[in-house]
């Protein structure tokens, strides 16, 4: 079955929000692999970490976005330089974006507590669109497959933690082009977007802690969107939380740490637009492997 291109373009316009979103990976527990959006978060754990994330976006939508995430990111030994690879897949109908990433960070103490990272970001991005897989409406327009078409970029970003708290600023693709040719259905305008985190962790009890986290993003031509998320880890095993995207989403989140190295999560989302008629949520999963480094600062396991 062929995919209604107008359809799909019409669901997404009916929240702005979600159509400027999609130009970048859009993860709900993007706390834990921070270094998708911000460069200065590599090698920020202090051990080499790897980090694999699947999200099926709007389920039950024909042509709905999958994306799949991998990074390994680690310090160097005896350095103040970390870095990072990502390889992103991004798939939206008949479109398929494939990005890879190198990241370069470098971290100062900023205090007795505090350590304040830099970080820049270099990636490339392959857009292929297959124009058999849609109906169009219009048969007069040419249309041309697109096969592997190569764009550069660059990104920056600071990112300020200690063993509890964070902030960081960024912007991971800061080059503004257009993309696809002068198709107009494969024309696409790749837009600059900031984004600005914040989390603390808070000792409830013995046994138990409480993180809220803040993502915002701007986007030039979208309103600002704000992600609010609260979660509980309990006996430094099993989080549990929510969150709320302003106007767009509100989701579950679970999360288990399977051994010393090995942590797990799972998030459902549940649309609180007018999407919530043509699907039936987004599901999302990841795995953390981390080999801890014998020289790590932090003493007791990071919330994020």
């Amino acid at each position: 079955m062929k995919i209604d291109f107008k359809l799909i373009m019409f669901i997404l316009g009916i929240s702005t929000a979600s159509v400027f979103a999609q130009q970048e990976a859009n993860f709900s527990q993007y706390m834990y692999n921070s270094s998708i959006i911000n460069p200065a978060y590599s090698g920020s754990r202090e051990d080499l970490t790897i980090y694999g994330q699947f999200r099926s976006q709007w389920v039950g939508m024909e042509g709905a976005p999958q994306t799949a995430a991998l990074t390994v990111h680690s310090p160097f030994t005896y350095s103040k330089f970390g870095y990072g690879v990502s390889v992103i897949s991004d798939k939206l109908g008949a479109m398929n974006d494939n990005t890879l990433a190198l990241d370069l960070s470098y971290s100062i103490d900023f205090n007795q507590d505090y350590k304040l990272a830099f970080g820049v970001k270099v990636s490339g991005s392959f857009l292929s669109v297959d124009y058999n897989k849609l109906d169009i409406y219009d048969e007069t327009e040419g249309t041309y497959n697109l096969k592997n078409q190569f764009n550069p970029n660059i990104g920056a970003g600071l990112y300020l933690y200690s063993e509890r708290t964070y902030f960081g600023i960024s912007a991971p693709n800061m080059l503004e082009y257009d993309r696809g040719g002068d198709q107009i259905y494969a024309t696409m305008k790749r837009t600059m977007h900031f984004y600005g985190t914040f989390g603390h962790v808070f000792d409830l009890s013995r046994d138990v802690k409480f993180k809220p986290t803040l993502l915002t993003k701007v986007v030039q031509g979208a309103p600002l969107q704000v992600d609010l998320s609260a979660s509980f880890l309990f006996s430094e095993r099993f989080t549990a939380g929510a969150s709320y995207q302003f106007s767009s989403s509100v989701s579950a989140l679970v999360g288990f740490q399977i051994t010393e190295q090995l942590f797990a999560g799972y998030s459902y989302d549940s649309n609180v637009t007018k999407l919530a008629n043509y699907n039936s949520g987004s599901h999302e999963i990841f795995l953390r492997f981390e080999l801890f480094n014998k020289y790590k600062r932090f003493t007791t396991p990071r919330f994020f």
